[in-house]
């Protein structure tokens, strides 16, 4: 019986954060979509293909569909999308977003974050609902750490493992914080909710907050976890050639001599997933534990989520 329950149920933070205090050339020049036209388009991921809604405005935008369930189904396409900030949308891009038919937007950045980055710009009469999930301080410390253009500074506080420690941190926190636990529960739950039409969850850069959210959601439709690892990990495919983009526009514009000390913010990493499942199983056992007791979610719920998304 306990076995049954289980097949039934089972299944952060910032890499372009120095966004907000880049000047306007060298913004320009890490425009997410520069030569790339607004089109869907598939990436072959191993044994499974991801879907990327190619925009001008984001570069990681995903249709979380299309994943294999050990239990012999398959991930509904068109009903759940992740993605980075939607705020730098072109009109083009409104349109592309536009024939997704979402009904709702998740954004789980905090209002820190919303005030550099701006708010999403989504088509009528499209609101976003905001859900905000910690990360820990780091968008004001790096703003602050960029802002200062103290080499020293910056070596001190992002050199050394500290980058690396601190999103090993974050990610701890998405599974120990109740606030950040209620905020993930509650995504799942509109997930599942049958009368909910296609919707769309981010954060800044759509592969921390966003990528632990897929990461959970997948895994509870019972993806391999493999398989949802790799969803997790291709952020850094989908984000290497903007994020370089940024990292030459902070050197260009003299905020960082040393502007590789951003890449362990702006890469996903193993190490930090296993940051984020080592607390989970430390907490509560298992991922099914981290599902009932940490998210709160019934059986009915978990039903419910297999029976909307799994074909």
């Amino acid at each position: 019986m306990r076995r049954a329950r289980i097949r039934l149920a089972t299944a952060a933070a910032a890499a372009a954060l120095a966004l907000g205090t880049l000047p306007a050339a060298a913004y320009a020049a890490a425009a997410p979509g520069a030569g790339v036209s607004a089109r869907p388009h598939w990436h072959q991921q191993q044994a499974e293909t991801i879907r990327q809604i190619t925009l001008q405005g984001a570069v990681n935008v995903r249709d979380v569909g299309g994943y294999r369930t050990w239990t012999g189904g398959q991930v509904r396409h068109g009903l759940v999308y992740r993605s980075d900030a939607l705020s730098k949308l072109t009109d083009a891009d409104l349109t592309t977003v536009s024939g997704l038919g979402l009904t709702k937007v998740l954004d789980f950045r905090i209002p820190m974050e919303v005030q550099y980055d701006g708010a999403d710009r989504l088509p009528a009469p499209l609101t976003p609902t905001s859900r905000p999930v910690s990360d820990l301080g780091l968008y004001g410390t790096l703003v602050g750490a960029i802002t200062s253009g103290d080499p020293v500074t910056q070596e001190q506080m992002l050199g050394g493992g500290r980058a690396e420690a601190y999103m090993r941190d974050i990610y701890r926190t998405f599974v120990s914080s109740p606030e950040n636990r209620a905020q993930f529960a509650a995504a799942l739950r509109e997930i599942a909710d049958g009368a909910q039409g296609p919707m769309l969850y981010h954060c800044t850069s759509g592969k921390d907050r966003t990528g632990w959210m897929s990461y959970v959601l997948l895994r509870a439709l019972a993806v391999p976890e493999d398989a949802a690892a790799r969803d997790y990990l291709a952020s850094n495919t989908f984000r290497a050639a903007y994020d370089a983009r940024v990292r030459a526009g902070l050197k260009q514009s003299g905020r960082m001599q040393n502007p590789d000390l951003l890449i362990p913010l702006q890469e996903v990493r193993q190490d930090y997933l296993d940051s984020a499942t080592a607390r989970m199983v430390a907490d509560y056992g298992s991922f099914y534990g981290y599902l009932t007791e940490g998210l709160g979610l019934d059986l009915r719920t978990l039903a419910k989520l297999q029976n909307k998304m799994v074909r």
